[in-house]
Parts: structure tokens; sequence; C-alpha cells
């Protein structure tokens, strides 16, 4: 078991008369006693690195791996530069298929994927893209592809990829998330839960056999669902003995406030430069 503390490198909220940047997306620095797992990279690089420097964080001794839940451009964008703000190469754990074309055709089209080109990743970093569970450091582990997801939280948010000419709906298979074993039980921590969160912590207790689940961070794809699945999550969440949850970004104001009538002290709205330690 890991002791763990977890950083909020960016996230769409900054707090109140906070000194750190805010940006659509979502970064997390994950620690445990010797290594640093950097979880998703914002859009770009810069208040990411803005808000280490407050933080006292130096990314060349503090990340030892990058970690992509997925493809979109607001948890990849800002990978090159923090790649090379690190200095040397670092393994980059994610889905093989994460350089696919992923775009939105409303109200146009727009490319809405990695920025970049594996290439141009490779030149500063070692890629290791597998959709099996993989074990990262001792205790930590990248979920791989959520496969089997609850009916509630099924259904496509107007996103698609190329397949052999041909455009079809993308169901965001690569959406992976990171599973810490601590003392007080899993600590889950996902970027945008599109394979659905109860769906996520289901695959969590499966992986590692552990019930107790310690708390859930992350964005909950939430923003626009309608009451019936809100409430169906805070639900479900609970029956699964979630102790405490931390969220933010795409959860969305009415799942929020949900979360914190359910949740009371235990509810947490998540903010650059928040700090966790479990």
């Amino acid at each position: 078991m890991v002791p763990l503390r977890v950083y909020v490198l960016v996230e769409d909220y900054s707090g109140y008369e906070s000194p750190f940047l805010a940006q659509h997306g979502v970064s997390f620095l994950i620690e445990e006693a010797e290594r640093g797992i950097l979880f998703d990279t914002g859009q770009s690089a810069e208040p990411i690195l803005h808000n280490m420097r407050l933080l006292g964080l130096d990314p060349g001794s503090h990340i030892d791996y990058i970690f992509l839940s997925h493809c979109h451009y607001d948890h990849t964008g800002g990978l090159l530069g923090i790649l090379k703000a690190i200095g040397r190469r670092v393994p980059v754990i994610a889905y093989p298929s994460i350089f696919r074309r992923h775009f939105v055709m409303k109200p146009y089209l727009r490319d809405v994927g990695i920025p970049f080109r594996r290439e141009e990743v490779e030149e500063f970093a070692d890629l290791y893209l597998t959709a099996e569970p993989i074990e990262i450091v001792g205790g930590i582990y990248s979920t791989g592809e959520v496969r089997s997801r609850e009916d509630f939280e099924r259904g496509h948010i107007g996103v698609y990829t190329l397949r052999d000419g041909r455009v079809m709906e993308d169901a965001i298979m690569d959406d992976m998330s990171i599973v810490a074993k601590t003392s007080g039980g899993l600590v889950i921590v996902s970027g945008c839960s599109h394979a659905g969160i109860v769906s996520i912590v289901k695959h969590a207790i499966r992986m590692t056999g552990e019930r107790r689940i310690k708390a859930v961070i992350g964005g909950f794809h939430l923003i626009e669902a309608d009451d019936e699945r809100i409430k169906g999550t805070v639900r479900e969440l609970q029956k699964l003995g979630v102790e405490e949850v931390y969220t933010g970004h795409c959860t969305g104001l009415r799942a929020e406030a949900a979360f914190l009538e359910a949740y009371g002290e235990r509810f947490h709205k998540l903010h650059s430069g928040m700090v966790v330690e479990f």
C-alpha cells in the first residue's frame, strides 16, 4: 500500500483569490514515495509549468512518467511542452489508438483529438501504448480499457473517427484511469470518465480485488447529463461505498450540486493548486 499525494496542476477552476492559473482541461501529478506520474497535460504546458513553480515542483525531478487518459486536446495539448521542460526521455503510457483521427461535426467540422503526430512525441518520449492494465509503480495501475460499461452510462456524445475511409461514431474506448492502492482503500483518478465513473469504479474493484474505495478524483462528464443519470451516478457511487468525491472539469454544476448534497463535507471541488494526501 502506497502513501499518495495528488497535486491538481491545472483545472477549469483556479479557486478564490488564487495565484494559480486555470484552463479548460485537467492535469494531476500523482506522487508516491519516490516516483511521480503526470496524469494528463491540459491544453497547453504554460499554466501547468506556472502552477508547478508555485507549488515548488520541478518537471525534471518530479515527473517520471506521463499517463494520458484519452485523446482529447484538453488532456493532451500540453504534452510536447511538458516533455521539453522535463529535459529527458520518460515513458508515456496511453491507449494504442490515441493518435487516431478524432473530431466533431457540430457546429462545424473540428478536430478534438491529440494535436501531435506520434513521430513528434517519440522524439522526446518512449511510448507504452496498451489497452491492458499495467502497473506503473508499486501499487499504482492503469485501468486499461474499461470494456464493461453500465447501460445508463452509455451514450454517444457527438464525436467521430475515420475507419477505412468511413465516418464512424467514436465510443472513446481509449478512456483509461489510474488506480492506486492505499491503506484506506482505492484512490481512483479519472480524466473525463467517458467510460462512466460507475463503470470505472466497478472495473477497478474487479481488477484489484479491493472493495474499499477511499476516493474518486477527476471529471465525470455529466455536464450534459439529465437528472436521472446524475441521480443514478450519485446513488451508485454511494452503494459502492465511495468515501470521498473530488470533482470538477466536465462534471457540471448540477452534478456537482448533487454530489455536494449527498456527500456534504466529503465532497471537494477541484481547483488548480489543490493538494490532496492519502
